[in-house]
């Protein structure tokens, strides 16, 4: 990553240093380079006009299977293309009116009022965790914290048995890993990333047989009988939109809890006026979203010519939209550098737009809100134990390794 204000700035997405902390590069780009032509071919589009106007485009695809280097890839590998596109049929990467019916599915177990009936177990959850933490005196907020809960949580609601969280918590990371673009995997993460998907496929043939055999009120058993109504889904979309629910559903929301538990430490006005002003906590989360979001980037694929200014991205070409970069455009975001957790007007793209929003945002939401309200409230003091915490080497989903913090309670 070129940072010298004397050369011109790079997405270099190789660079450690960018992945550490990509916001010094994110703000030159949206002042000299909003719209740069990628080294892979496409565009990488930083300002938020560009990337929600993107996002709400019929013209762009989430299905990079369409795509003429996936289809040639396949020839070269001797693979059968029609065959992949019915393999991993997970609703994430699909176009209308696959993508529709599929989320249309399990949109109902994640509506605000579903929600809302969750917030007593989440309560639960992260007071049990809190107490535990605080009797120690000490708690690393990734492991003890943030991730406990929104797994608890997501396997409630699909039926999978939460002890099983041994089985594929290796399985998570490798698949918040997998998301990364394929240049920036060595054949050894991309044979992992192949593993771990069979794994998870395994996993949940087993468990929608047993679900099956023996039905319970879980989601899991609901896209079971969605199923043996024979047209709204078929056995491998069915076992690939379990795997994305128990994925997407706590992997995210675990970073939105670190990262948004390490701004407020690293700005201690902001937890000061949180612990003195608990009526901003709904605020002060979304700003935490904007300011430091989960996930950073997200692409599209053009299936015709789409201009920005004097540049077009390509038909079979491929978009990079910076989220990080867009949820601090100043055209969008007054002073956007600054945290501050009472901004009212924040239309953030955190859970990004369009057809794709984050199914689980009002969960996440919830989640975030709890489990950052609760320990800001139940705490005296709250303090890093180092003076900086590891990032995983995630390029798309942004988290901490650890995040070890000494605290005092009320």
């Amino acid at each position: 990553m070129t940072t010298d204000a004397t050369q011109a700035v790079t997405f270099n997405p190789f660079d450690p240093e960018f992945r550490k902390n990509p916001y010094p590069t994110y703000q030159r780009l949206l002042i000299e380079d909003p719209v740069q032509e990628s080294p892979f071919g496409g565009l990488i589009l930083s300002r938020y006009a560009d990337c929600t106007s993107l996002l709400r485009d019929p013209r762009a695809s989430s299905d990079f299977r369409k795509s003429d280097n996936f289809r040639q890839q396949a020839l070269d590998q001797g693979l059968d293309y029609d065959a992949l596109l019915e393999e991993n049929r997970s609703f994430l990467f699909l176009d209308p009116p696959d993508h529709t019916r599929l989320r249309g599915l399990v949109n109902k177990a994640f509506t605000p009022k579903v929600v809302e009936g969750l917030k007593p177990r989440i309560k639960e959850i992260v007071s049990g965790l809190l107490d535990a933490a605080l009797e120690r005196g000490e708690v690393d907020i990734m492991e003890d914290y943030a991730y406990p809960l929104p797994v608890a949580i997501i396997c409630d609601m699909l039926g999978v048995p939460v002890e099983d969280n041994v089985r594929f918590r290796v399985w998570t990371k490798e698949a918040a890993r997998s998301v990364d673009p394929d240049e920036l995997l060595s054949p050894a993460e991309q044979a992992a990333r192949q593993s771990t998907f069979e794994a998870f496929h395994a996993y949940f043939e087993e468990l929608v047989a047993k679900r099956r055999a023996a039905p319970k009120d879980d989601l899991i058993s609901a896209l079971i009988a969605a199923e043996d109504e024979g047209s709204k889904l078929s056995h491998e979309e069915l076992v690939s939109t379990c795997i994305l629910i128990l994925i997407a559903g706590h992997e995210t929301t675990v970073n939105l809890i670190g990262n948004g538990t390490l701004q407020l430490l690293k700005h201690p006005d902001q937890l000061a006026m949180l612990r003195e002003r608990p009526e901003l906590l709904k605020t002060a989360v979304e700003e935490l979203l904007r300011f430091d979001p989960p996930v950073q980037l997200t692409g599209r694929l053009a299936m015709e010519d789409i201009p920005f200014g004097d540049k077009v991205l390509k038909k079979g070409q491929q978009a990079t939209m910076l989220i990080g970069a867009a949820n601090r455009d100043p055209a969008q975001f007054p002073d956007p550098r600054r945290l501050d957790i009472t901004r009212a007007e924040n239309r953030h793209i955190a859970f990004g737009l369009g057809i794709h929003f984050c199914l689980g945002a009002p969960l996440a939401r919830v989640e975030g809100q709890v489990a950052i309200g609760e320990l800001v409230a139940r705490t005296s003091s709250l303090e890093l134990a180092v003076a900086e915490p590891p990032y995983k080497e995630n390029l798309v989903l942004r988290g901490l390794a650890e995040l070890p913090v000494t605290l005092v309670a009320k």
